[in-house]
């Protein structure tokens, strides 16, 4: 009889406030933070600091690199490592459209000012503009060299209507900015000023200003201007020519052959000047302030700087103060050499007398993004407030809102004496700052212990709650002692650190080794403890009950006994039966000790690299070692035999436990997996994970009933057992068939790249596996609609033949029979069930006679008038696809000029039937706005409330 097995399932992921890969935005109403946690999107409440909401795709185990948020404040744009993007719906906490079309992590996320356009930018090179409402993307701009860095849309155009007039900048990598013309998908302007790595790109809201940042300490500056945006077209043939001399004119001027630093007759962008920063470290994010009157700068030198961006007023006054400046220099010069020098006009105005430092925040880690609050939009609303709040994410697992004080309208910087910026919120106490090296498990299995540098936290993993968060030092192994009140932490210092959960209060310090205390093991008896470290000594420690704080006794460890050995002490385990302890030491040797005499029982050595992590069965008769050496061990405990060596992993293995009261065992790795193992039949039973990060700690409840591992990520996963029924077979398949699927990506890929031709623009879509089933799907679905027409046609023929002998009627295809439905609208339902953002793709697996089959049917749809968006979307993707194949084919012309007369009937009379709906629409407007007496909106009235909003309050001082 075929073994089954339980599978295990991921439940649940916690201890990630942010992670490092991706930016955090506000929500519209500045009150929400929306952060990257790994392969989710965690909503966080900064206020109360408490998580609102966790958006995660039960498809998708990539890791989330950007986020983009959307004008019709709902929407929010998350982009993943593997090129995918999704969108999520704020107030459902769905995902609402997937798209795919990067093949590589997506680094640029950006909205047009509708919402209905994105644009995204990826590793691949490529900026991909994207049709949101049809879920489809519309256009590939190629020119780029390297990885995207920023994107910006200019202008007020459509970008899915052809004939509106939009534009994009973006900013890469390969020191280049690229200004595009989106209605004829092509580059206009480049700028290649720029002498290393663009990073951060940032266009103000009145479109007047392009800053971009690189590596070094300025700022680079550059004017959009609108009046030649407008003009900017594609040249005609005879113009390009025109553009070519021009070049070549200005070249031969310079005398350099660089035509960069002199502006062009069609430039839309020229320079302006640069703005020193306060720092020389690399820039990580950029942004102006919706009201155009800020701009924050974030570097990798923990220091945001916030510039101010100054009015015509102050310009003009400060012109003013130079040039009397430079008159009263003239005069003290007087008529000698240096008069001259003195005596040179006003300059005209640059960009660091528009831009000036207004603050610097200060960061307590490496900062990761930076957002301001949407909130505060406009003018009235800054003055009301009084100061900006800025999002800052950091590398070390936290968020930070700061509040940054501004000047009232009438006061100058100087004068209104500002304070410096403040930390306003704050999200950190559910996550460590560092990486998770130990887990630990309270005897009921209702807690878990995570250990890191400088933190200890106790957790709840069912509700993955932080329940206490106390400070230690930098933990290496952790334990609960008998009656799960204390927690043991062993240090790097050589210190045993006990803690007493329920006064969140260190107890006591115990000196426990000269080097670091590797590793801590509870005896069975519960009574005594066993500790090794770096000193070559196992210590052992009785557990005895000393007074505490009031009539309270407490736990505490009195060294017993120190056991001697040749090299450092990395694992140590207690047999449960009580009569072993097995050693792992430094020289990839396990030694077997009696637990009562200490006298020497076995030496188990077969590994090339030290044992790191060892653990008995529940019966006492296997040991089992997970070594550097990426292998595992199995071990008998009777004559020390190794029973298998298993190569388990890809990367040295970190720590390995048994399931109590079963021969199966977990291991852990560098290679981000976790591993079940059967030790009876040493077979492979599941792969969990993968991780973001490589696997440091592992702790398995009693019965097996969940699994938890903690990793470089500083998440918390836990997995929980199922009643699924598992089978090897059947999971080696499984297996197989992924390994299948990203050859087949990884293949389609390839050919992508290697059909890829020189134009600018190209098609959006990406073959996936998605796009490939769903073609399948189109196959079969042709294939059966085929053969049930080919049989009524058949049925028809014969009787036609013998009219007199009626033919028995042909059976009906159980699938249409169940669906109730015909071969054609079968096919018609298929089409509609595929993705909008997939359905390119797959019509591409279509074969030509296919293709001439689904034809048939859309002449069928067209005359019927089923779904004629859709038709018409398919038939024009098919035109465009196989232009060539059906041109050649004769047969197709009266099929073609079916499908138009069809088509033209169709839509006409949906557009007949639209416009009606809208004049309806119209007119009922019309009658509403006639018959009320104010506009639902009344923008007079709220312009008012604002301008009486910003006068300035008089104070009435009272006298005694």
């Amino acid at each position: 009889m075929v073994k089954s097995y339980l599978r295990y399932e991921a439940q649940s992921t916690f201890g990630v406030i942010c992670s490092a890969g991706g930016n955090a935005v506000f929500d519209h109403s500045g009150r929400l933070s929306i952060t990257p946690a790994l392969d989710s999107v965690v909503v966080w409440d900064i206020k109360k600091a408490t998580q609102v909401a966790r958006w995660k795709d039960s498809d998708n185990t990539a890791e989330v690199t950007c986020i983009a948020r959307s004008a019709n404040d709902k929407d929010f744009a998350v982009g993943y490592a593997d090129g995918s993007i999704r969108l999520f719906d704020l107030q459902t906490n769905a995902v609402n459209v997937v798209l795919n079309g990067h093949r590589g992590r997506v680094t640029a996320l950006q909205f047009d000012a509708t919402g209905t356009v994105l644009a995204s930018g990826a590793r691949d090179t490529d900026v991909v503009v994207w049709d949101v409402v049809g879920e489809v993307g519309l256009y590939r701009l190629r020119g780029h060299k390297d990885e995207i860095t920023g994107l910006a849309f200019v202008g007020s155009g459509d970008a899915r209507n052809a004939g509106a007039a939009g534009y994009i900048v973006s900013s890469s990598k390969d020191t280049l900015v690229k200004l595009w013309d989106l209605r004829a998908q092509h580059c206009v302007q480049t700028l290649v000023t720029h002498r290393s790595e663009v990073w951060a790109l940032a266009v103000s809201p009145d479109a007047r200003l392009l800053v971009t940042a690189t590596s070094d300490a300025d700022l680079h500056v550059w004017t959009i201007a609108a009046d030649r945006l407008d003009s900017v077209e594609i040249q005609e043939q005879g113009s390009v020519e025109t553009q070519a001399q021009e070049i070549v004119e200005t070249q031969a001027q310079d005398g350099t052959g660089d035509q960069t630093t002199t502006p062009r007759s069609w430039d839309a962008i020229t320079e302006y000047g640069t703005v020193r920063r306060s720092g020389s470290s690399r820039v990580v994010d950029l942004r102006f302030h919706a009201s155009g009157q800020f701009l924050a700068c974030l570097g990798t030198d923990r220091v945001a700087e916030i510039f101010r961006v100054r009015t015509h007023h102050e310009i003009k006054k400060k012109m003013e103060r130079r040039q009397r400046r430079n008159r009263e220099k003239q005069k003290k010069g007087g008529d000698g050499s240096g008069s001259d020098a003195e005596a040179e006009p006003a300059r005209s105005i640059t960009a660091a007398d528009e831009l000036a430092s207004f603050q610097l925040v200060r960061t307590s880690a490496k900062p990761v993004s930076l957002d301001f609050d949407p909130a505060d939009s406009d003018t009235a609303a800054l003055v009301r407030r009084g100061s900006l709040r800025i999002l800052l994410s950091q590398n070390n697992n936290s968020l930070h809102v700061w509040s940054v004080a501004v000047p009232p309208p009438d006061k100058t910087t100087k004068q209104a004496a500002l304070p410096e910026p403040s930390l306003l919120n704050s999200v950190e106490m559910a996550g460590h700052r560092t990486e998770p090296r130990a887990l630990a498990l309270s005897s009921d299995n209702e807690l878990v212990a995570s250990a890191a540098s400088k933190s200890l936290r106790i957790w709840n993993p069912q509700t993955g709650a932080c329940v206490r968060t106390l400070e230690c030092g930098t933990a290496l192994c952790v334990v609960f002692l008998p009656g799960d009140q204390i927690v043991a932490v062993g240090t790097k210092e050589g210190t045993l650190e006990l803690y007493d959960i329920a006064a969140a209060a260190r107890v006591e310090t115990l000196d426990a080794h000269d080097g670091a205390v590797w590793t801590i093991d509870v005896h069975p008896d519960r009574k005594s403890v066993a500790t090794g470290g770096a000193d070559k000594a196992v210590k052992f420690w009785s557990l005895e009950l000393v007074a505490g704080a009031g009539a309270r006794r407490r736990l505490t460890l009195e060294h017993v006994r120190t056991l001697q050995m040749a090299d450092d002490v990395l694992a140590l385990r207690f047999s449960p039966d009580a009569r072993l302890v097995a050693v792992a030491l430094l020289d990839a040797t396990v030694k077997v000790f009696y637990a009562d005499s200490l006298k020497f029982f076995l030496s188990l050595y077969g590994h090339k690299l030290p044992v790191v992590s060892l653990d008995i069965s529940s019966d006492s008769t296997l040991l089992v070692t997970g070594s550097a050496d990426k292998s595992v061990k199995l071990w008998g405990l009777d004559f020390g035999d190794c029973h298998r060596s298993l190569p388990a992993h890809a990367e040295p293995v970190t720590t390995v436990r048994f399931v109590w009261g079963t021969h199966y065992f977990f291991s852990a790795a560098k290679d981000r997996m976790l591993v079940q193992w059967d030790a009876d039949n040493f077979q492979r039973i599941q792969k969990l994970g993968p991780c973001h990060g490589d696997v440091w700690a592992l702790a398995v409840a009693r019965h097996g009933a969940f699994v938890i591992a903690s990793s470089q990520d500083r998440a918390l996963r836990v997995w929980a057992k199922t009643e699924e029924p598992l089978f090897l077979e059947e999971e080696r398949e499984r297996e197989l068939e992924e390994m299948f699927d990203r050859g087949l990506e990884e293949a389609a890929d390839t050919n992508a790249d290697a059909a890829d031709d020189e134009d600018e623009a190209q098609r959006a879509g990406k073959a996936t596996v998605e796009t490939l089933k769903a073609g399948e799907r189109i196959i079969e679905a042709l294939d059966l609609a085929d053969a049930e027409r080919a049989k009524w046609t058949d049925h028809a023929a014969q009787l036609r033949r013998t009219p007199h002998i009626v033919p028995p009627q042909p059976e009906a295809n159980p699938i249409l029979a169940f669906e109730k439905l015909s071969p054609e609208a079968y096919v018609l339902r298929t089409v509609e069930r595929v993705r909008a953002a997939d359905l390119d793709d797959a019509l591409l697996v279509l074969s030509f006679p296919r293709v001439l089959s689904l034809l048939e049917y859309i002449d069928i749809w067209a005359r019927r008038e089923w779904n004629t968006p859709l038709t018409c979307r398919v038939l024009f993707f098919l035109l465009r696809s196989h232009q060539n194949q059906i041109v050649a084919t004769r047969s197709m012309r009266s099929r073609l000029d079916s499908i138009r007369r069809s088509l033209r009937s169709g839509v006409a009379t949906q557009r007949d039937q639209i416009g009606y709906n809208l004049a309806a629409l119209t007119s009922l407007k019309t009658e509403w706005e006639a018959a009320a007496t104010a506009d639902f909106f009344d923008e007079a009235a709220i312009q008012n409330i604002q301008d009486s909003q910003l006068k300035k309050r008089k104070f009435v001082g009272l006298k005694a």
